[in-house]
């Protein structure tokens, strides 16, 4: 938790309770149904939770708004960002159940009410649409704005402001030139170390391509 307070200093007690929570809870399921490294639990605020929130640093999500997780896996970031924006409503994704079980547990454990779970892939849903997609390390960006377009939509009943995303969030690493240059995107990008001056974020980025 200190990772998280070093770099945020204004959540309410109950955000604070639930962040706290958290480590404990997933080393618990980790036990049972392996959804986070073994050597990361060690350092998971940090790998997990404060990698999840970089993305507030750049945006903010309204009230109503409505997000999809694109392959969450054990719920990252949409988890700890859900924490962070409760008015904002998270659809967490993944084609594996037992990673979906995890997260609904958490979910209802830290008594979150903003988050819904939904095992299927991306293409495969016709009867939604997002103001915002987010991804931490799922797939190519190609693949990702491939399968994110076809969700997105304008909302009119949300207030757009500058930082206020509609369109793909991913949060990536390595050297991205070929990927972005293979995408036909023009993302915005962001080196998540100048944000967390941390060793861990070094070559890790933060992108949006948003919906024109």
């Amino acid at each position: 938790m200190e990772m998280i307070e070093k770099y945020f200093s204004d959540f309410n007690e109950t955000q604070l309770q639930q962040f706290a929570a958290l480590k404990d809870l997933y080393a618990e399921w980790n036990e049972k149904i392996n959804v986070i490294s073994r050597k990361d639990m060690d350092n998971f605020y940090e790998h997990h939770v404060l990698h999840s929130l970089s993305v507030t640093t750049q945006f903010e999500f309204t009230k109503g708004m409505q997000v999809m997780d694109l392959g969450c896996g054990g719920g990252f970031p949409g988890i700890p960002l859900a924490i962070f924006y409760p008015d904002t409503h998270f659809h967490l994704v993944d084609s594996i159940n037992k990673k979906l079980k995890v997260v609904a547990e958490i979910a209802a454990a830290i008594g979150l009410k903003n988050v819904t779970t939904q095992q299927t892939r991306a293409e495969d849903i016709k009867n939604r649409k997002f103001d915002t997609v987010i991804s931490r390390a799922v797939a190519p960006l190609k693949d990702l704005w491939h399968w994110s377009k076809p969700l997105l939509q304008k909302n009119k009943n949300i207030e757009y402001g500058v930082n206020t995303p509609n369109g793909l969030i991913c949060l990536k690493g390595g050297d991205l030139t070929q990927e972005i240059f293979e995408s036909g995107c023009k993302p915005m990008v962001w080196e998540i170390e100048k944000l967390f001056p941390q060793e861990f974020f070094k070559d890790k980025y933060l992108l949006y391509v948003g919906l024109k």
